[in-house]
């Protein structure tokens, strides 16, 4: 039973099932195709802006080339010290920008700490000397499981555009915080100041699509040719198309992302008075970082549970729950934990 992470399981059926029905006949390849026409204007429906759509395999790509648009060779990109793009992607943003420059900065649950963001934002500006800042990055729903509410990206879009900075959102649990919200896809990234955003949704029941959303169209241009040079224009696009406009459809994405936040719920309630278990910080969506006694740790691994523990402060650990994490796997790890525990 698996809780290292939500990219431990497969694709949702309807997914597999789209890509088998795309699989049949002929159509035009790099993305100039009925499924990526439809897949485009579904989004745009969905976040209710005319924005540019493109097509990539996978969250890293995304990231990536999205922020390589966003800043030049000598630029710089201000993201948690824990983010993806900073800790998880072999300098990926640095190799496709040319050698762009990433300053992490602290903020608790993995939200960049808007004071920080304001004294860097605007350092070195003008300095030859310097890489010079042009863009902000954040991550929805973070790396330690927070989300940030529409406020509060509204509090880094303006600290941005008052330094001329892009802002980027990595959402490759974007479904996730979304659930946890309630609100509209457009509350919480365009209209709250995001410029550009990884749409992930391989997290979340789909096996290889995820989307770069341009709300700044300015930049999409310069990322068409960005994305054919970094060999991620697919020939077959209509393969990653179909997989998307099945995750779309009939919010399959949010009944997913329900799925994984109620399990990680059950979770947590389940844990909570524990012996030998303390919950601190945030948790909105899918992702726990409690901190157990490392017997427990022991105990539970020697059971057959998986997890990662070997990546944050002492006796802390991460369980993540997916779009299909079964109720009895949760069950079975409150249960064991209950064992080993004493309760």
């Amino acid at each position: 039973m698996n809780f290292a992470s939500d990219n431990t399981t497969g694709a949702s059926p309807e997914v597999i099932r789209a890509i088998v029905d795309a699989n049949d006949g002929q159509t035009m390849p790099y993305g100039n195709d009925d499924y990526t026409a439809a897949v485009t204007e579904r989004i745009r429906d969905l976040f209710e802006t005319d924005a540019d759509v493109f097509l990539v395999a996978t969250g890293s790509a995304a990231n990536s080339l999205a922020l390589s648009t966003m800043t030049s060779s000598y630029g710089a990109i201000l993201c948690h010290w824990l983010a993806h793009i900073y800790e998880d992607e072999c300098g990926g943003p640095e190799f496709y920008s040319g050698g762009a420059k990433l300053i992490p900065l602290d903020g608790e649950g993995a939200k960049v700490d808007v004071q920080q963001l304001k004294a860097h934002a605007g350092r070195g500006v003008g300095d030859v000397h310097m890489v010079q800042p042009m863009a902000a990055s954040i991550t929805q729903l973070t790396e330690m499981g927070a989300v940030y509410s529409v406020d509060e990206v509204g509090a880094v879009s303006q600290i941005c555009k008052s330094h001329n900075l892009k802002l980027h959102m990595d959402g490759a649990r974007f479904a996730n915080a979304l659930v946890a919200l309630e609100c509209s896809p457009a509350d919480i990234t365009w209209k709250a100041g995001v410029d550009v955003m990884s749409f992930g949704a391989s997290k979340n029941g789909v096996l290889s699509s995820e989307a770069v959303i341009f709300f700044d169209k300015s930049m999409a241009r310069e990322f068409e040719f960005r994305r054919k040079r970094g060999g991620h224009l697919f020939s077959k696009m209509r393969l990653l198309a179909c997989q998307m406009e099945a995750y779309l459809k009939d919010d399959l994405w949010l009944k997913n992302a329900t799925h994984a936040n109620a399990m990680g719920q059950r979770l947590k309630q389940g844990l909570s008075g524990l012996a030998g278990i303390e919950f601190s910080g945030a948790f909105d969506a899918n992702m726990l970082f409690p901190k157990m006694s490392h017997d427990l740790i022991a105990a539970l691994h020697a059971d057959g549970f998986q997890f990662y523990d070997d990546r944050w402060s002492d006796g802390v650990v991460r369980l993540v729950t997916a779009f299909n994490t079964p109720e009895n796997h949760v069950d079975a790890f409150i249960k064991a934990a209950q064992k080993h525990s004493g309760a």
